[in-house]
């Protein structure tokens, strides 16, 4: 994976507004915990690639202290065949003298090789170093949007759970409101005032009735005075009446 890739999914994924893509999801709990895995996901590759460019780096760091460490090195070398040659030279030995002269020569030979192959690497190791801090930059940054965007997701389930505790709690008082027990207890009550009213009216011609009977009775007797009357007046005339 590119390196310029690796930074434009970093920044894409750091900048992402988690409250824009929430507002158009229908269902955002279900959307937070795709958009949490899509992030470890992502977090993870990243990881791996930045964690691969770390390591060329590294790599290359040692390359470079390799070829810094080896151009001192054969700077002692020559030094050393250097010393040899003016030590021969001094004593006679010409010959031996150009030979270690021709060492010291080879030796910062590979000195100018080792320092120029150092130099070279020193921009790559540089714009490297560059490219690896911005990318644990860009990691960082994820890391803490997948933190917010862990918590967001957490206070939405709660919230969510909470809301539709509430959407049964509202349900349930509007389920009592309407079937109001108390309405159906005076609906109870109506029926058993009109069975007390029958009952009274039922008692009221009962009574009637009874009158109507001692009416009757009383007739009878005025009916029987009335004929014993009139035996009375058959038998003993007027006389009879008053006694």
């Amino acid at each position: 994976m590119a390196k310029q890739s690796i930074l434009g999914r970093i920044a894409q994924l750091a900048k992402a507004n988690i409250n824009a893509l929430l507002d158009s999801a229908e269902d955002p709990q279900l959307m937070l915990d795709q958009m949490v895995r899509d992030y470890t996901n992502s977090i993870s590759e990243a990881e791996s690639a930045v964690a691969q460019t770390i390591g060329n780096l590294r790599l290359t760091e040692q390359d470079y202290r390799e070829d810094v460490d080896n151009a001192a090195d054969w700077g002692r070398k020559a030094l050393a065949a250097s010393a040899k040659a003016d030590q021969l030279r001094a004593a006679g030995n010409a010959g031996d003298a150009d030979k270690f002269d021709n060492l010291a020569k080879v030796a910062l030979g590979r000195q100018m090789s080792s320092e120029a192959e150092a130099k070279a690497a020193e921009p790559t190791i540089a714009s490297q170093t560059q490219v690896v801090d911005q990318l644990k930059k860009g990691l960082d940054a994820m890391r803490g949007k997948l933190g917010e965007l862990t918590a967001k997701r957490n206070e939405l389930v709660a919230r969510s759970k909470m809301a539709a505790a509430q959407s049964q709690v509202h349900d349930a008082l509007k389920s009592i409101d309407l079937l109001d027990p108390t309405s159906e207890l005076g609906r109870f009550e109506d029926k058993i005032r009109r069975e007390e009213a029958k009952v009274l009216g039922q008692q009221e011609l009962q009574a009637s009735s009874l009158d109507a009977q001692f009416e009757s009775l009383e007739n009878i007797d005025k009916q029987t005075e009335v004929e014993a009357r009139l035996a009375a007046l058959k038998s003993g005339g007027t006389a009879a009446i008053g006694s």
